[in-house]
């Protein structure tokens, strides 16, 4: 199984996975209002972001449930939604089918990837005549196993939030897609609660989630801020997914835990920074650090000595700067002679030093 996800992006092949650029998902989710021009000026604010790809939601109101308003249809937790019908939510948060091809277009023109969660197997069948370059999971529906065989049917690279599994659904999970045909599959941690707090996160599980099932792991986000996100990375996170509307006072269902414009540029400058700083392991002496060595301790004399003299504790310490012999020769140097005159404030050499021969 690759643990890397390769797809063709307007901007050429894209590589997601370890010692990758993080693969950066803005969320629309249902932010568009039922607006389309909503929804391409949130493309155009994620293009000018810096995020990689847009990711829609593919369903309708009839396809995830009925239109019913008993007690067992209606939302009663999660603040964002609650006293709505199921049927009206999703109502109001679908994303018009019609739109997809004309946004993928759109989404396309601007440099980015744009993809889909679909929720049913018509869903999947839609995408697949759209021509999407991967599938999204929704943490809802990762352990509808027939959703996952038709996805996996499709050989195309999936990506599954693991919202509300444990160890034995998410392996289940995995099972199904990889023997349905996935080629290549990555898990997103996340906390199903909207907004989800920095105390649920537990980020140390995305690591955990490569080591131990084999993939390339990441973080569905629903904290607000960016804090979170880049601490993931930091963790090895290889694709982060955020909502994202223009003006959270704009409303949307989604609304009140996405980010702003201006919030996911940060977010994605400050991911490229992590980036940079997480590096490889290594000992060496960066070149600019090495221009700080001077001060650093080192061997000086530190009262006048005269040729012949004993080096002692009292006219040789270690001080900065860096210029002298270093400080572990102290002990070695204690007791010899030096060769001539010297005054306080000279940095000691081995060649100012009788017996010289035993240098390392």
């Amino acid at each position: 199984m690759s643990r890397k996800i390769t797809i063709q992006t307007p901007k050429g092949k894209r590589h997601i996975g370890p010692n990758e650029p993080v693969f950066i998902v803005a969320e629309m989710s249902g932010n568009h209002n039922q607006d389309i021009n909503r929804a391409f000026a949130i493309i155009d604010a994620a293009a000018e972001a810096g995020a990689d790809a847009v990711k829609l939601q593919t369903y309708t109101a009839d396809t995830l449930t009925i239109n019913s308003d008993k007690k067992w249809f209606r939302v009663e937790v999660n603040k964002a939604w609650k006293g709505r019908t199921l049927y009206q939510l999703y109502q109001e948060a679908h994303t018009p089918w019609d739109w997809q091809p004309k946004l993928k277009k759109y989404a396309e023109s601007k440099g980015l990837v744009l993809f889909s969660t679909p929720f049913d197997e018509t869903s999947v069948d839609f995408l697949e005549r759209l021509d999407v370059q991967l599938y999204k999971i929704a943490s809802f529906e990762n352990g509808d196993l027939e959703l996952l065989q038709k996805i996996g049917q499709t050989k195309k690279p999936v990506i599954i939030s693991r919202g509300m599994s444990s160890i034995e659904d998410l392996k289940l999970s995995l099972r199904t897609l990889r023997s349905a045909g996935a080629p290549e599959i990555a898990v997103l941690h996340c906390i199903s609660s909207y907004p989800a707090t920095p105390d649920q996160m537990n980020l140390a599980t995305i690591p955990d989630i490569a080591k131990r099932f084999k993939v390339i792991s990441g973080l569905s986000d629903h904290t607000l801020g960016i804090n979170v996100a880049i601490g993931a990375v930091a963790l090895g996170a290889s694709i982060i997914e955020k909502h994202f509307t223009l003006k959270r006072s704009g409303g949307g269902v989604d609304a009140e835990f996405s980010l702003e414009p201006h919030e996911l540029k940060k977010l994605v400058q400050a991911i490229r920074e992590t980036e940079i700083a997480i590096g490889k392991p290594t000992y060496e002496i960066e070149s600019k650090e090495a221009e700080n060595l001077v001060f650093r301790r080192s061997l000086f004399i530190v009262k006048n000595i005269k040729a012949g003299e004993k080096l002692t504790s009292k006219n040789v310490r270690s001080i900065r700067p860096g210029y002298g012999l270093p400080p572990k020769y102290l002990k070695r140097i204690l007791g010899k002679t030096v060769k001539k005159n010297l005054d306080r404030g000279t940095p000691l050499s081995w060649s100012l030093i009788n017996s010289g021969s035993n240098v390392d």
